[in-house]
């Protein structure tokens, strides 16, 4: 499941701030951006989140409706214990990895290594090379921790977030992190479903299933032939003799189909198109916020063979509360406790450079110069676009990254005036046309909980088309569409459950978008400018665009500048005897 939102490095001035005791300040009160803020996409920073938000005073009864002859699902909030995930092979390798840092030999000379970006990437980045013996100084833009997992508080203490994010089983890097900072405890997992609404019956849903008795892939196997509701079964077996080819294959057959659309490719493995529309469309969007018109297979494949293989790599866990203090700030604790630092409202301005190309510093727009023995840049690649050196641009490095482009998401919540019953403690597939998957977060998650109102947080996707309307016309269609989700509780017109308020939070650039022939273009964290390297899940690792993409990225990243220590500290003595001839 991937994730939208992001950090952002655009020219737009605050005052360099530490982060310290343990305090994140408060989002920027909620409303339209204006005076000298310019309002087409890329001026949000490239893909900095545009946060909207309406509160409706309402005064009414809380009755609610219920169909006869059908009871309403009766809510249960009830979390389930953590799977045992440390003995997959993805799990260990991930653990080795982490170890690396830990083992390696302590550097005589710490580097000073300057990232800019503190979103998962940037996090991961510092923290592994802080585990290693380093110095990171990580510069976050805004005044917010998270990237693509940032959220705020409101007026009423509520939070909002820039998407709604879930942690599988099948992110090994990612569960590593939680266990290493000793914060397991936040992860509220939940009954190994999946659990889609159905739209030619109302307000009724359809599960797959999956038996914790069987191994993998034989509950996953399992999931799918229990459920009759949704594929027939000549279907299922044509899916399935499709499938075949990637199971067996591994990874080297999933990145070779990156040429092929989604629904392309389940056309050429004879798999009937009404396997695509009644699941993959909604896999799609909820995987890259996009059609299976639009979307590479590989995505979806390697989706599959995570979930398929790993009995717990399809089971979910939502965090306990806002991402920003429960994930991302034991994540600097870590890194301040090790001697490393991070800095909010520190947006860098340039790249400034050497006379022989490689990176002098970063010049921020409060006019601080950083400099470094490395550098790393997380942000996403439309920021890194817009902040790249003209020297660079001919590096076929650099040019390769024009064809990757970050797909518009927006994130909506809404707040009702009573709680709504047709729902699950779960994530829910809506198979909406305008929506991709949704939660009632007041069931769903701790902090958020609330006995007696709903919450939902819905993403809004596709968004290209929608992105530059206004919240009110985005909140009426999303009307709509839970209308068609909870009959007997919502319509459009709010004859039934009112909206109390509600945040619009629209990210024009978010996560790289996955279309097919995207592969070869996505970089090492390595690039060919020496001292300079990049992070986040457009890079080059296995799991795409995701958390669990980002946190990989940016142990690869510090990786690659562990490995290169004693270069690096080369460069460095070079830089210090040409500055002392000069």
């Amino acid at each position: 499941m991937t994730i939208c939102g992001c950090v952002s490095a655009a020219n737009l001035r605050w005052q360099s701030t530490m982060i310290e005791n343990h305090t994140l300040k408060s989002a920027p009160r909620c409303g339209f951006l204006t005076g000298s803020e310019r309002t087409n996409a890329l001026a949000f920073g490239g893909c900095e989140s545009i946060r909207h938000s309406l509160r409706i005073p309402c005064t009414h009864s809380n009755r609610s409706r219920t169909r006869k002859g059908v009871s309403p699902l009766q809510v249960v909030c009830m979390d389930f214990p953590r799977p045992e995930l440390e003995n997959t092979v993805n799990f260990l390798e991930a653990a080795y990895l982490s170890s690396s840092f830990r083992t390696s030999p302590r550097p005589t000379k710490p580097l000073k290594v300057v990232i800019a970006g503190a979103g998962l990437a940037g996090l991961s980045t510092a923290k592994y090379l802080a585990d290693a013996g380093h110095k990171p100084v990580l510069l976050e833009a805004r005044d917010v921790l998270g990237g693509k997992v940032a959220a705020w508080k409101d007026d009423d203490g509520d939070w909002y977030e820039t998407g709604l994010h879930i942690f599988f089983g099948a992110y090994p890097n990612v569960q590593n992190l939680f266990g290493e900072l000793g914060i397991n405890d936040r992860l509220q997992w939940k009954e190994h479903s999946m659990i889609f609404a159905m739209p030619s019956k109302p307000g009724e849903f359809s599960r797959f299933d999956f038996p914790e008795v069987l191994p993998a892939p034989l509950n996953g196997i399992w999931a799918i032939l229990k459920n009759n509701e949704m594929l027939t079964w000549p279907e299922k077996i044509k899916f399935a003799i499709g499938l075949l080819p990637a199971m067996l294959g591994g990874q080297s057959y999933v990145e070779a189909q990156d040429g092929f659309t989604v629904k392309d490719w389940m056309r050429k493995q004879g798999i009937p198109d009404r396997v695509t529309d009644e699941v993959f469309i909604a896999m799609s969007k909820a995987l890259n916020f996009i059609n299976p018109d639009e979307l590479s297979m590989q995505c979806i494949l390697i989706a599959l063979n995570r979930f398929l293989q790993e009995k717990h790599g399809s089971k979910m866990a939502f965090l306990d509360g806002n991402p920003p203090e429960r994930l991302c700030l034991p994540i600097v604790d870590h890194i301040q406790s090790l001697g490393g630092e991070v800095r909010l409202n520190s947006r860098i301005q340039n790249i400034e450079l050497n006379h022989d190309g490689t990176v002098k510093s970063f010049l921020l727009t409060n006019g601080n110069v950083i400099e470094g023995d490395a550098y790393v840049f997380a942000t996403p690649v439309d920021i890194l676009k817009l902040l790249l050196p003209e020297n660079w641009k001919e590096i076929p490095y650099f040019q390769r990254l024009e064809k990757l482009v970050g797909v518009p998401v927006i994130n909506v919540h809404i707040w009702f005036d009573r709680k709504l019953k047709n729902t699950y403690d779960h994530l829910l597939f809506s198979r909406s046309q305008l929506l991709s998957v949704y939660a009632d977060m007041s069931v769903t998650c701790k902090e958020y909980y609330d006995p007696n109102k709903s919450m939902l947080e819905l993403v809004f996707a596709p968004a290209e088309e929608w992105i530059s309307r206004s919240d009110s016309d985005i909140i009426d269609a999303t009307m709509k569409e839970l209308a068609k989700l909870f009959p007997d509780e919502i319509s459009s017109d709010q004859s039934k459950a009112k909206i109390v308020k509600y945040h619009v939070v629209k990210t024009p650039r978010s996560v790289y978008k996955t279309v097919p022939d995207c592969e070869p273009c996505r970089p090492l964290q390595r690039s060919p400018v020496e001292g300079f390297y990049l992070a986040g899940d457009y890079t080059k690792q296995k799991y795409l665009a995701s958390m669990e993409g980002a946190v990989l990225s940016g142990k690869f990243c510090a990786q690659a500048i562990v490995q290169d220590y004693e270069l690096l500290i080369a460069r460095g003595q070079r830089r210090l005897a040409h500055a002392s001839v000069s």
